[in-house]
């Protein structure tokens, strides 16, 4: 589903430029559960932005579902990542006067063709994450695993193939990240795929893969985790 070949990206601040991510090539099947692990600034977060459309490579190629969107246009990356992706954060993002379904229902607000059906769709994607008796509670109402999964709910809406998570578990105590691990292994199951960022090892131990990064490239077995004080033995890892 995702390939990735020798992709480059840079970030330029006046004369300096820093090379954040360096030749990375990738590949992840459709329906795997893949974590993405690395220290602060080894390119994590940029790699993350270019897998869901948000940013682009300087160089290399980067094909999602066979379409390469190295060099589309703003218009054929913003339509793509409205139908494809569903995005999931460490911080929930969630509007605080509206319900959990109004918050779920807020990305058909920007689909080309809102759904009649986006109600019932919703109430569809609570349901997917154990969320029905919460249909009209606020934000302020739920408890953090429970605003998490209303978070996954809303990136669930447009039906999307990717998931891509960001620290998703990091506001969460122990029992309620280990209930969204549950969550993302079993839409995997259903056939989304998902990549998620993290850099606990506990969490990426759940994953199908770890994907490791070290200063921009990708690190190969688990000597090189540890050998970077990232998994500790013993910690599977491919």
């Amino acid at each position: 589903m995702i390939e990735m070949d020798a992709l480059t990206k840079s970030y330029r601040k006046g004369a300096a430029v820093t090379e954040v991510l360096k030749g990375v090539t990738l590949r992840i099947r459709q329906g795997e559960f893949v974590a993405v692990m690395g220290r602060s600034g080894s390119g994590k977060s940029t790699l993350l932005n270019i897998l869901g459309l948000l940013d682009r490579p300087d160089g290399g190629l980067y094909r999602l579902d066979g379409t390469d969107f190295s060099t589309a246009t703003d218009d054929a990356l913003s339509a793509a990542r409205n139908r494809k992706i569903g995005f999931v954060f460490q911080q929930f993002h969630l509007l605080e006067r509206a319900s959990a379904l109004r918050n779920v229902t807020l990305p058909l607000l920007y689909a080309d063709d809102e759904p009649d059906d986006g109600t019932e769709r919703a109430k569809q994607a609570l349901a997917a994450v154990g969320l029905s008796d919460r249909t009209h509670h606020l934000p302020n109402e739920l408890s953090g695993g429970e605003q998490q999964r209303v978070a996954i709910a809303r990136a669930l809406i447009n039906r999307p193939s990717l998931i891509l998570a960001d620290e998703p578990t990091g506001n969460l105590d122990e029992r309620a990240g280990v209930e969204i691990l549950e969550i993302f292994r079993r839409l995997a199951g259903e056939g989304r795929t998902i990549v998620l960022v993290t850099h606990d090892a506990s969490i990426a131990s759940r994953a199908d893969r770890t994907v490791l990064l070290i200063d921009g490239r990708i690190a190969d077995g688990p000597g090189a985790a540890r050998a970077a004080g990232l998994l500790g033995d013993p910690v599977a890892h491919e």
